[in-house]
């Protein structure tokens, strides 16, 4: 859309703002790139998402658009070009819905894991590999991606934890992903994040695990 003026205020190491990088990044559309100091939140932030304070947030035309999941949409609403989500009503629903999952039932149990000690943490371990079989249960083996044959809004949704699963195994010594219990996931994660469009956007590997291992210490120091 010619006119359009894209801001993206995030953090390098945030999945969530990885989502929309790569939305953008899928979409072609050029933006320009905030990096926010989370402990210092720039008065930028605050002013375009008083209310929850986070990130990411997407400012199109100077009006905010904030959480990713809604972002996503958002995008994929305004800029019709390589669609994330299918035209069928109910696999725009199916997607959605699975989207959803990540965020409610993977994340919450996945950080668990990551930041918990002792029985705590094999608790949460055994939780997220339950909720990643029930994931695994919605891919067809005979597609490539989520919906079908084309990249779309739940691989994008879903692919960073191809990445934060291999931060909990290095960190916290947990295996969350093997080609056992969850192969086709496994190969799904692999398979999406060797993609030009997905890799191209993903910070250094050694950058994040040094990053989500102070991270940890942090979490476990103030826990103990």
């Amino acid at each position: 859309m010619a006119g359009d003026k894209v801001k993206l205020l995030g953090f390098w190491g945030s999945p969530f703002t990885l989502r929309v990088k790569w939305a953008l990044s899928i979409k072609e559309i050029e933006y320009e790139y905030v990096e926010e100091d989370l402990p210092n939140k720039s008065p930028m932030l605050l002013q375009y998402n008083p209310v929850y304070k986070k990130i990411p947030i997407l400012v199109h035309n100077g009006k905010p658009i904030v959480e990713s999941l809604v972002i996503l949409e958002y995008i994929d609403e305004t800029w019709k070009n390589h669609p994330l989500l299918p035209e069928d009503p109910f696999e725009r629903a199916r997607s959605r819905f699975w989207a959803k999952f990540v965020d409610d039932k993977c994340v919450p149990t996945i950080f668990q894991t990551f930041s918990s000690t002792s029985d705590l943490k094999d608790k949460a371990a055994k939780e997220t590999r339950e909720n990643l079989k029930t994931l695994e249960s919605s891919l067809n083996p005979n597609k490539p991606f989520f919906g079908g044959e084309k990249l779309g809004f739940v691989d994008i949704t879903v692919a960073w934890l191809g990445i934060w699963a291999q931060m909990v195994e290095k960190i916290v010594d947990v295996k969350l992903l093997d080609d056992k219990d969850t192969p086709l996931l496994n190969a799904w994660f692999r398979y999406l994040i060797d993609l030009p469009v997905i890799k191209d956007n993903i910070p250094s590997l050694d950058r994040l695990l040094a990053h989500n291992k102070d991270f940890h210490d942090q979490l476990i120091a103030t826990n103990s």
